[in-house]
């Protein structure tokens, strides 16, 4: 067909390549994770995250008021507790570190929209995601207590739950649970395909959850997996999610898609600590462009069909967005 079709005439400038664009990355579409910890004045970068802070609660004040005023609408807490069992009870504890933070956070900044992770592996003696039993996790006696913690989370004023432990049957266990208490208004956020994923090595450094024993392939997803994904989303949802999430993102992309295409529902997915890490790493030696890489991964997990990203790198992003 050439010359009648010449696709360059739409990439000629940037003004007419900012007008056919296909996909748009807004802050709107930004849930910025945090890391809460005990004690006062504290903020120290994570090592392998640099930029990341575990920070106590009135330095996480001061993040919230910046993530706000950048534009990005959410926050998901992750809690490090001063002390860990293995039941994780800290995790539930009407004054547990998440609780408290979520207070904190709707003083500071009422119209923050505060999503708290559910799952207890940060609050574990051993560091797996539910009670421990015979060497394994036992799903169903893990499901009481995520459903206290949800039920905690949103007594305390938290606008979304995201269970992200990957028992079966822990969303209808939570949605009914908060049903019961008075909570039937408050949305759930499911981590539907959670993979088994080498990315999540640094946020196991920033949560300090690294598992004691063993590790979570007996209930995270194999990665070599597809079709599985649709089935736990499916689960998900029929048990009463509001929104389902893919995680990681980077590496995951057709399951997004898959996600996007199967089901008429929000999708979310994680850009994780590793995704994050390997850009910084390969930034800080000179071998990629920062930011062009970072805008570049964005896109792709919204081209990939991702309504909503937990990234990282949300507030850079923001920043350059505008």
């Amino acid at each position: 067909m050439f010359p009648i079709h010449r696709y360059r005439r739409l990439r000629s400038n940037p003004v007419i390549r900012k007008m056919v664009r296909e996909t748009s990355v807004s802050p709107d579409d930004f849930i910025y994770p945090l890391f809460v910890t005990c004690g006062k004045g504290i903020r120290k970068e994570i090592s392998s995250m640099p930029g990341c802070y575990q920070e106590s609660l009135d330095q996480l004040a001061i993040n919230a008021k910046e993530v706000y005023s950048l534009g990005i609408p959410s926050v998901i807490l992750f809690g490090i507790p001063e002390n860990k069992d293995e039941l994780g009870t800290g995790a539930y504890a009407e004054d547990g570190i998440v609780q408290q933070a979520i207070k904190v956070i709707k003083d500071a900044v009422p119209e923050l929209y505060v999503i708290t992770d559910v799952c207890l592996c940060e609050y574990t003696s051993h560091g797996h995601c539910g009670v421990v039993a015979k060497g394994d996790v036992d799903n169903d006696k893990t499901l009481s207590l995520l459903s206290l913690e949800a039920v905690s989370h949103a007594k305390a004023g938290a606008d979304m739950v995201a269970p992200s432990d990957m028992m079966d049957g822990r969303v209808a266990a939570i949605r009914a649970a908060l049903d019961q208490e008075g909570f039937a208004g408050t949305p759930i956020m499911a981590y539907a395909a959670k993979y088994a994923s080498a990315f999540y090595g640094p946020f196991r450094e920033a949560a300090e959850s690294t598992p004691q024993f063993g590790d979570r392939r007996s209930y995270q997803m194999d990665p070599a997996n597809r079709r599985e994904a649709l089935k736990e989303a499916a689960m998900d949802i029929a048990e009463g999610a509001d929104i389902v999430m893919v995680k990681p993102a980077l590496a995951y992309l057709d399951i997004i898609s898959d996600v996007r295409n199967t089901f008429n529902l929000p999708v979310a997915a994680y850009n994780v600590s590793g995704e994050y890490s390997l850009v910084k790493a390969a930034a800080q030696l000179g071998w990629i462009d920062e930011e062009r890489a970072m805008m570049e991964i964005l896109t792709s997990i919204r081209r990939a069909g991702a309504d909503l990203i937990l990234t990282y790198f949300a507030k850079e992003a923001a920043k350059i967005l505008g």
